[in-house]
């Protein structure tokens, strides 16, 4: 089976959606939350077409954190406004017609640098 016909399902961790949840407060008042929100939300539909949109980080730089944690094999970045990141990675479904791409974080450039040892 091919990868155009397989569902994508977006799920965030709890931490993607505790950052997700204070943009959708935040963008009322703030414009620069309202891009990030509004990016967050056009380049998970983006996902949703193409699982592997994102820019593929090499298996040697994904953090032990995430093996350890997330069991992942593989992780994607995309960049999001004002020097925003979002992560992820993709799993097999339940059921073998269906792709997870699991959020694992949306965070500042300044926090990606500071997690990667940049």
């Amino acid at each position: 089976m091919d990868l155009k016909s397989k569902k994508i399902k977006i799920i965030l961790s709890s931490g993607a959606r505790e950052v997700f949840e204070y943009l959708n407060r935040e963008s009322i008042n703030s414009k620069i939350e309202f891009s990030i929100l509004k990016s967050v939300r056009q380049k998970t539909e983006l996902i949703k077409q193409n699982p592997h949109y994102g820019n593929p980080i090499s298996k040697k730089l994904i953090p032990k954190e995430y093996k350890k944690k997330y069991s992942i094999t593989n992780l994607f970045r995309i960049e999001l406004p004002n020097h925003w990141r979002m992560l992820y990675t993709l799993t097999e479904g339940e059921t073998q017609i269906e792709i997870i791409a699991f959020v694992l974080e949306i965070m500042s450039h300044k926090k990606y640098d500071k997690f990667f040892g940049y």
